[in-house]
């Protein structure tokens, strides 16, 4: 009998618990959802910043069409047509159009693109201007 004891005792020992095997899962758990987080967090971070360069690259091409022109395109489709800018550039990283309007700016004439940002709605906390970009 001593045998078949010592031998159940060894079974018992020998394979993990099921509190063992959750703890397992729950950690495992915690780590995905923190990849997760932090992975989403940079996706984020390289859309904006994409964003501010295409704010930065519609802007260029219009100071380059007030320099040939005297003044502001009228919109982002004039350059586009005129082969100073590509398709693309009528959305932002989120997908959203950019908003293109002449405003003043010091008592000069300028203009102001804006996006979005990442919510989809204009004129809230997150939208992403040249404006704000120059200040």
């Amino acid at each position: 009998m001593k045998t078949n004891e010592s031998t159940m005792v060894r079974r018992a020992k020998a394979g993990f618990t099921l509190v063992e095997l959750l703890l397992v899962v729950a950690i495992l758990g915690v780590l995905a959802t923190v990849a997760v987080l932090q992975f989403t967090g940079i996706a984020g971070d390289a859309r904006g910043t994409a964003t501010r360069s295409s704010i930065k690259s519609i802007e260029s091409a219009a100071k380059i069409w007030e320099i040939r022109n005297g003044q502001f395109p009228d919109s982002i489709d004039q350059m586009i047509k005129e082969g100073m800018l590509d398709n693309t550039a009528l959305n932002d990283q989120f997908g959203t159009p950019f908003s293109y309007k002449k405003i003043t700016l010091n008592g000069k004439p300028y203009i102001e693109i804006r996006s979005a940002g990442p919510d989809g709605q204009m004129n809230t906390q997150d939208d992403i201007t040249n404006v704000d970009i120059d200040k």
